[in-house]
């Protein structure tokens, strides 16, 4: 209870992926295979089984001192002697949390895909399982020793969806409280989520309480990190901070299409979370919807149970950290509703409030009921994840 009596849990927020994640725990066939930083055309990269997979650095922007470097040098030159230690320390990191006053944080990967994705992305079965395993293995080993304070979301193997629902069950018996998932498997070779193939995975996670969250940039193709959003003339930085913000925004498409693909008909109790993509844009898109839907699709909207925008309130979270929205922060959380808005810090990537958050919020959530307040900030997490 950390600050003024309330319970404060961090819903987002990274790791910086060590070198040896993957190779300390491998087998001895597999070690030279498992993904691990290699030099390629001169940049360090993630390489698995000889195929580059993405960019290997730390992915922040706080220093060793705690301070915060400019986003294009630190996301794409630093290394990580020089990210702040609880970046990719759990010791370090629970006392980050305590200096922050956080009980308890959520956290994503970075750099090996927000999503996972690129760990699907070799055509290695044994190899891909592999990797998901020990990834999960890994993040299980710092969730227990933390205590419950610290909770990386496994990651699902989304190019299989029988070893989906396995994986689910393997990760909720060591304890997992969500799963994170890539909004577009189709990318993988699987059907795309609102294929009924995925009805076992959607079941399952219902039936063990694991909600199913999904990262801004959580795909190969459809929601990258710059894209074609910038126009390539613009300086690096403001490609960065085009690209940041269409991000947001671009999590629309994966509430839209959740809501609109009849999942949440079949399975009432299954909980989503729209992660790191703010909360501002949501009334709009839901309204949108319903719109839409009854101009240009009424007979499959006369199917389903609720209307679009209902779906929000019953079976989706959003996550907020920065916006103030004109003083008018009451009337959009009672649009969006109080009991779906998630609190986080996205420490340590760009975007992040360190070193002070709750400083950087408190007044904005001021203008909200002290009931309200306490549930943003950790009292629906508590309850999401079993707290």
């Amino acid at each position: 209870m950390s600050k003024n009596g309330l319970f404060i849990v961090d819903a987002d927020s990274h790791w910086a992926e060590p070198a040896d994640l993957f190779t300390k725990r491998a087998p001895a066939a597999y070690k030279d295979r498992v993904p691990q930083p290699r030099i390629v055309d001169g940049e360090p990269t993630w390489v698995m089984d000889g195929h580059p997979l993405g960019r290997f650095s730390p992915g922040g922007v706080i220093g060793r001192d705690g301070t915060k470097e400019e986003a294009d040098k630190a996301l794409f030159h630093w290394t990580h002697d020089q990210i702040h230690v609880g970046a990719y320390d759990p010791a370090v990191r629970i006392g980050v949390l305590d200096e922050l006053g956080i009980d308890a944080q959520i956290i994503f990967p970075s750099t090996i895909g927000l999503g996972g994705q690129d760990l699907g992305l070799v055509d290695d079965p044994a190899l891909t399982r592999l990797t998901i395993e020990i990834y999960n293995d890994a993040m299980a080993e710092i969730q227990a020793e933390s205590g419950n304070r610290l909770l990386p979301l496994p990651l699902m193997p989304a190019w299989d969806i029988d070893l989906c629902v396995t994986e689910a069950r393997r990760v909720a018996a060591l304890g997992a409280r969500g799963v994170n998932m890539t909004s577009d498997p189709q990318d993988l070779g699987s059907p795309d989520l609102a294929d009924p193939a995925w009805d076992p995975f959607w079941a399952a996670v219902s039936e063990l309480r694991l909600p199913v969250h999904f990262h801004i940039g959580a795909s190969v193709t459809g929601m990258t990190f710059y894209g074609k959003y910038p126009w390539p003339s613009h300086a690096a930085n403001t490609r960065l901070a085009i690209g940041g913000t269409l991000l947001f925004i671009g999590n629309a498409r994966v509430v839209t299409n959740l809501i609109l693909s009849g999942i949440f008909d079949r399975y009432p109790e299954l909980q989503t979370v729209s992660v790191e993509s703010g909360v501002g844009w949501i009334p709009f898109i839901l309204e949108t919807l319903d719109y839409e839907m009854n101009e240009n699709a009424p007979r499959e909207l006369a199917a389903m149970k609720k209307l679009p925008s209902e779906y929000f309130r019953s079976n989706i979270y959003a996550t907020f950290w920065f916006e103030k929205n004109q003083g008018k922060l009451p009337a959009l959380v009672e649009a969006v509703g109080a009991d779906r808005i998630l609190f986080e810090t996205d420490f340590p990537h760009p975007t992040c409030l360190y070193p002070h958050p709750l400083e950087t919020v408190e007044e904005k959530m001021a203008t909200l009921s002290p009931e309200v307040r306490a549930k943003i900030l950790g009292e629906n997490a508590r309850k999401l994840y079993r707290l």
